[in-house]
């Protein structure tokens, strides 16, 4: 498939013609069925459950975490958007720390200081020390998303990077909808302090399996960690169109996610539905629907292309947040569910172009995805909690919408952005 068919950007040069041979650095990559593709996998897979569970672990929490501080929805909604706006501030110097000591070096050591952080959140005293310790989470598990990024792009073949990405994503989906739901059920009965302790064991274990089963790399080369070359291959990756276009859509696709989940527990806890709080968290099961469109993302890829996929998960998005908008229960559960399974189905698809488009630089080019993917997720926590206090749930949705017709456009730029490039490049 040549660029102007993907919307890759013509400057990483035109794809020949005539296929090249495999290259023995292609062959020693890992792929489906070959040695440590399973390990990988998996290790990655619990890295991204472990990920998720701590990131959002008070998200389902909020309403109780407003009654027992005494606060509002917006100022509990901190709770989460610290952790995500500290994140998106800090993945880029442990990108850089990535580049010099190791993918698995630094994964390892962001887990560990993560799931220490997430033993102590049960214990804060003050809404205030608890937004402080979820900044510090945010600021170690800033080492997990690019570091995790740039090692797949490394040490899997071409052909099956999507298709990987895929799977650590259906990991965040996975540790997003068994964080909240476990909180959910918990907190009902033994209060939220219990709940996300709970959430940090489980953690505590996904760490030391992760650091068991990952493959030592072998492809990875030491970079520099000099100011000015670092500062000048962040530089290079937004000069690239492509790259700039990518790291939009994750950001609003983020926002739209960040802003329906932090503010659903409230709307279902309320009329006209008023669930009980461990029912109310269950509604997130439906992030199992996210695991199967993450994994699924190389698939839709090879039928729609990659401009194809994002149109389809920005199009089910949209469809989601209208069907939420209705009084009935069974009506606002399928919305989630389209909501949920465009939206990871447009990460993994953006997140896996950023891998395959960046040559040189990949744990800068995916920690300056991750970054605007998690400012994405912090300004819609804030803004989405905003809407819905200004507005209701309607609001909420009027601000997803808006995002989503953001994706839609970007989009289409790069579809135009192809096509006049199109007479310059020679299909494959």
């Amino acid at each position: 498939m040549s660029p102007a068919s993907t919307g890759a950007s013509t400057s990483v040069g035109a794809v020949a013609s005539v296929p090249a041979a495999p290259s023995p650095v292609s062959e020693s990559r890992m792929s489906p069925g070959g040695p440590g593709f399973r390990r990988m996998s998996l290790a990655l897979f619990l890295a991204g459950v472990a990920t998720f569970a701590l990131l959002y672990s008070t998200q389902a929490l909020l309403p109780l975490i407003s009654g027992d501080f005494a606060v509002s929805a917006s100022d509990a909604s901190w709770t989460v958007s610290a952790a995500t706006g500290v994140l998106a501030l800090f993945v880029l110097p442990m990108s850089a720390l990535s580049e010099r000591f190791g993918r698995r070096t630094v994964m390892t050591v962001s887990l560990a200081v993560a799931v220490t952080v997430g033993l102590l959140v049960p214990f804060a005293p003050s809404l205030g020390a608890l937004v402080a310790l979820r900044a510090l989470q945010g600021a170690a598990l800033a080492g997990l998303p690019a570091s995790a990024t740039a090692y797949l792009a490394e040490e899997v073949t071409p052909r099956a990077l999507v298709t990987a990405i895929g799977l650590f994503v259906a990991g965040n989906s996975v540790g997003g909808m068994s964080g909240r739901v476990i909180t959910g059920w918990l907190a009902q009965e033994w209060g939220w302090r219990v709940a996300v302790g709970v959430i940090g064991l489980i953690a505590v274990a996904c760490a030391v399996a992760f650091r068991l089963l990952l493959p030592a790399p072998e492809h990875f080369r030491p970079g520099s960690l000099r100011p000015r070359v670092l500062a000048g291959t962040v530089r290079g990756h937004l000069a690239d169109p492509l790259l700039r276009r990518l790291f939009a859509i994750g950001a609003l696709f983020m926002t739209v996610f960040g802003g329906v989940y932090t503010v659903i527990g409230y709307r279902l806890t309320e009329a006209p539905f008023s669930l009980p709080q461990g029912i109310a968290g269950s509604v997130f099961l439906v992030y199992l629907v996210g695991t199967v469109s993450a994994s699924g993302a190389g698939r839709l890829v090879g039928r729609l292309g990659r401009r194809g996929a994002l149109y389809a998960g920005g199009a089910t998005t949209a469809a989601g947040l209208v069907l939420s908008l209705a009084g009935s229960l069974p009506v606002v559960l399928l919305g989630l569910v389209l909501i949920t399974a465009g939206f990871f189905a447009g990460h993994a698809v953006a997140s896996g172009a950023v891998g395959k488009t960046a040559t040189v630089g990949r744990a800068q080019a995916a920690a300056l995805y991750q970054s605007a993917y998690y400012v994405g997720s912090s300004a819609g926590s804030v803004v989405g909690a905003v809407a819905f206090h200004a507005a209701g749930w309607g609001g909420t949705v009027a601000f997803g919408l808006v995002a989503v017709a953001g994706v839609a456009a970007i989009t289409l730029a790069g579809t135009r952005a192809a096509r006049a490039a199109a007479p310059a490049v020679r299909p494959a």
